[in-house]
């Protein structure tokens, strides 16, 4: 038995499968049918999208691809299918199913699938045509008891009942790993001092999402159980399968049910049995490095003996290669292999962002030996040998610390793989309330605080009980040890998924998301200016995450909200001023920020960012379920639980250009959060206000804003011309009255969607309104709806806001109070400029835009470094995430609208 080359890999994943027709691969279409494609013109006379890897290189290793791309409104129908072409002409196999529609039915986003060892191009095109037909396809066999998923390569078989998430993972007849199940443990408090509980996942449903010749998906839901019967942490399996991969890929996800003052999760992970049928030399454990190293080793070795074996022996085993025949070795060392330890335990612990160490033991009951440390562990590794085995990865292994990967009984028969989530080394995971509340016991009270620390502060609603974490791991099976360079490869893919991505003009010409960007131009001194800020910002958060060490379980993919020149530290304890939880929107600032470059930091950045807030930031189930919560130290602190964090717009971007299916569920989640505007009152802490509304109210701003897109959103994505209904009604009742959008707010029907006008409302405004999402909302409202009213309504508050005192008095009587963020509502004069043609509104614009608070800016840096800092780091003290996401967005927008004032 060979290693697996990286050659013979790719060979091997290689499989000539292509797509079926579109529908057949829509994810609740399980029954096969197939509908008849519409006739498109040929490949050649389109202009087809031309594709590159994100970054910019080809994949070493790619066990399966999928991504999603736009397209102009009417230019294809729902029906239409799609054909890839590699680099030199070649057809590529493709799956394709639709993802959003244009309001007239016709395709506005696609998701692709590519099969494994199919993507060796640097680029590809992808354009209407018969795709490539299957030679093999993937096959799903379902029974009454399990699912069973042929790749071509592996076999695994899934049930649909018990605690064996899956029962067995094959390399053709080859049970490489048996038994898969959800592990974890409990304890009564933080600190490990009473025994841990046990617990297990139990399958609830198991269902198959998505039956395609090149990509499948079934999805496991179910629940943790203690020996006792308790049920708690619901967890949510999807496991994705591509046509020739020896892998599963798994996106694990749990929801914390709990008492935050009693139920202390100790431990959390997936578990494999995994078949030993080797001699204990011809066994291999392997362990990836994040800087691509590989710390590999026998069960029993025979290197650095007193005796050697020979050459040939010891470099077949450092290579995981079949050793010679005993008869072959040196004898001196062949008889006495039998006072040889072999190593049976491993494991390796990530406590940390900067530090894991791995230990090895002999058996349970004699001590561990230090094996090795690194700084950043990939997550990845293999246990198995000549035979086959298991290879593992997890995705962002260190950044989500404390984790760790346990090896057991590698010298029996059976060795157990642990690849724990939350890691059974560290301390029970503490998520209590970080303060006593300090005799905050009154709303008047919280309100004076509020003064102090930023914090919105009430006793119960700084619970964890709802949020979410999800974890990606990889699992091939494989026939045999894999060499080292394959391995460090496997591990790279889990830890960067490669992803194929449209040229910036293809996504801009498409006129998806409001089309509120145009490409990078540097033709002007003002323009080159703003675009190398609009480069740098980004390149200093991405920075920044490395330097203060922004990583940790339920903290990695967030960043921090105001900085503290005088510790030279973001104000990571003083309560609203510490993590940022979308506040103003940093995640559109980075989405539209990579529609318009393409560049592949920026889209790692907003990705995390979409990864963890659509999870953390966001209850899932709960008192405060569909409802997002503000800023804070921790993620779930704030008393402030609100639509417009929960809201669509900052988690679309990353379903449609990855068809993540995670980040759809919680899109589904959120269609009707406005429901939850009847149980809590944003008021109630105000003098005679209760805490459940006597009357529901849907703010104008980030009330309306986060809805709309929500419908805006489930519209798209379904068709359903429901959710059309509710916006256009909604849409029409602003219009309606002479106030438009200067009505602060309106009474709502939260089972008809009905938006209810008060008799003479007060014209006011708020800074906020417009700066979560509603401005991104409404451009695109007014592309897809016409509704002369609405448009007419916001254009005027477009004009207004900034316009200044004289020009509200003039129109209502008055002046207004609660104008700010001028800058970042420069945009807003830039859009009616560009609407009404007009130079005068143009120039101002420009002049609000670089009316910058503070002054102008310096994009550099200083290095704080020596007994100031704790580590050395590079200071930008002006900035804060507030002003970097809205200046970006006012940028951004700017350059696209009134490009001639600059």
């Amino acid at each position: 038995m060979k290693p697996i080359s990286r050659r013979a890999f790719v060979k091997h994943s290689a499989l000539a499968t292509a797509a079926i027709p579109l529908s057949l691969a829509v994810g609740k279409n399980t029954s096969g049918q197939r509908s008849t494609p519409t006739p498109a013109e040929s490949f050649e006379n389109q202009s087809p999208y031309t594709l590159r890897w994100l970054e910019g290189q080809v994949p070493v290793v790619q066990s399966g691809t999928t991504w999603g791309l736009p397209w102009p409104k009417g230019k294809y129908p729902k029906t239409t299918t799609f054909s890839l072409k590699s680099g030199n002409g070649a057809p590529v196999p493709l799956q394709t199913w639709p993802t959003a529609y244009w309001p007239d039915g016709s395709l506005k986003w696609t998701a692709h699938s590519i099969p494994a060892g199919t993507g060796s191009f640097a680029q590809m095109q992808i354009g209407p045509g018969v795709p490539a037909q299957p030679t093999q396809a993937l096959r799903v066999a379902e029974t009454v008891d399990a699912f069973v998923i042929h790749t071509g390569e592996m076999e695994c078989t899934i049930p649909k009942t018990g605690t064996t998430i899956i029962a067995s993972l094959k390399h053709g007849e080859n049970t490489v790993a048996s038994n898969g199940r959800l592990v974890g443990s409990r304890s009564d408090n933080p600190d490990h001092s009473n025994a841990t509980q046990p617990l297990e996942g139990q399958i609830r449903t198991v269902t198959l999402e998505q039956r395609g010749s090149i990509r499948s998906v079934i999805k496991v839901e179910g629940i943790h159980i203690t020996p006792e019967g308790r049920e708690w942490l619901p967890f949510c399996l999807r496991l994705r399968f591509y046509a020739g991969s020896t892998s599963m890929q798994m996106t694990h996800t749990f929801v914390f049910d709990g008492d935050e003052h009693h139920d202390f999760i100790s431990s959390l992970g997936v578990q494999f049995d995994v078949p030993m049928p080797d001699e204990a030399h011809n066994r291999h454990v392997r362990f990836v490095n994040g800087c691509g190293g590989v710390w590999g080793e026998a069960i029993r070795g025979i290197t650095g003996l007193r005796r050697d074996p020979g050459k040939e022996v010891r470099d077949t085993q450092i290579a995981g290669r079949p050793t010679p025949p005993l008869d072959q070795w040196s004898e001196a060392v062949s008889t006495r292999l039998h006072w040889i330890p072999t190593w049976s335990d491993f494991t390796l612990s990530q406590p940390n962002a900067n530090g894991f160490s791995l230990r090895k033991r002999t058996k349970e009951g004699h001590a561990w030996i230090p094996a090795d440390q690194g700084q950043h562990a990939a997550g990845g590794g293999y246990v198995g040998g000549i035979s086959g085995g298991l290879a593992f990865a997890m995705r962002d292994f260190w950044r989500l610390h404390p984790t760790q990967i346990d090896i057991r009984n590698a010298a029996t028969p059976t060795a157990t793989l642990s690849l724990w989530i939350w890691a059974p080394d560290s301390k029970p995971m503490d998520i209590r309330f970080y303060h006593d509340g300090l005799g905050q016991d009154t709303h008047a009270k919280q309100l004076d605080a509020l003064n102090i620390t930023y914090e919105d502060y009430e006793p119960g609603f700084g619970t964890p009980h709802g949020v979410a974490r999800s974890t990606d791991l990889t699992f091939w099976a494989l026939p045999a040890t894999p060499s080292r360079d394959d391995l460090s490869a496997m591990a790279t893919q889990t830890d960067q998924p490669p992803l194929l991505v449209a040229r910036p003009q293809d996504y801009l010409e498409a006129g998806v998301f409001g089309a509120l960007w145009s490409l990078p131009d540097r033709s002007t001194p003002k323009k080159r200016q703003i675009e190398d800020r609009l480069d740098w910002s980004v390149r200093y958060y991405a920075d920044q995450v490395k330097q203060r060490h922004w990583y940790g379980f339920w903290d990695y993919g967030d960043i921090m909200h105001t900085y503290d020149p005088d510790r030279h530290v973001w104000r990571y304890d003083v309560g609203g001023y510490a993590w940022d939880n979308s506040e103003l929107s940093p995640d559109l600032w980075l989405w539209y920020s990579f529609m318009r470059t393409g560049d592949a930091t920026t889209f790692r950045l907003a990705e995390a960012l979409t990864r963890h807030n659509r999870d953390v930031d966001i209850y899932h189930l709960g008192r405060f379920k569909g409802f997002g919560t503000r800023h804070n130290v921790q993620h779930w602190g704030c008393s402030a639980k609100q639509l417009r964090i929960s809201t669509a717009a900052y988690r679309r971007f990353h379903y449609f250009l990855t068809a993540d299916e995670r980040t759809g569920d919680v899109l589904n989640e959120v269609v009707e959060a406005d429901r939850q505007l009847a149980t809590l009152n944003p008021v109630r802490k105000l003098p005679g206000q209760p805490e459940v509304p006597a009357e529901v109210r849907m703010g104008q701003g980030t009330d309306f804003g986060s809805v709309a897109t929500n419908w805006l959103t489930a519209w798209e994505r379904t068709g359903d011309e429901k959710y059309k209904n509710w916006l256009v009604n909604a849409m029409k009742v602003i219009g309606s009255h002479d106030l438009g959008f200067f009505v602060p707010d309106y009474g709502y029907d939260v089972e008809t969607k009905a938006f209810i006008l008060a008799d003479n409302p007060k014209p006011r405004v708020s800074h906020l309104s417009s700066v979560f999402g509603m401005v991104e909302a409404n451009k695109e409202l007014m592309d897809l709806l016409d509704i002369p009213e609405f448009n007419k309504a916001w254009l005027e508050y477009c004009i207004l806001y900034n316009a200044g005192p004289e020009a509200h008095v003039a129109r209502f009587g008055e002046a207004l109070n609660g104008i700010s963020l001028v800058q970042a509502h420069s945009r807003l004069t830039a859009f009616a400029a560009q609407q009404k043609s007009d130079p005068a509104l143009a120039k101002r614009a420009m002049r609000e835009f670089e009316s910058e608070w503070g002054g102008p800016k310096s994009i550099e840096t200083e290095r704080i470094s020596g007994t100031d800092v704790l580590n050395p780091v590079d200071e930008a003290a002006w900035v804060s995430t507030n002003d970097a996401a809205q200046w970006g967005l006012a940028a951004i927008q700017n350059l696209a609208l009134i490009p001639q004032a600059y």
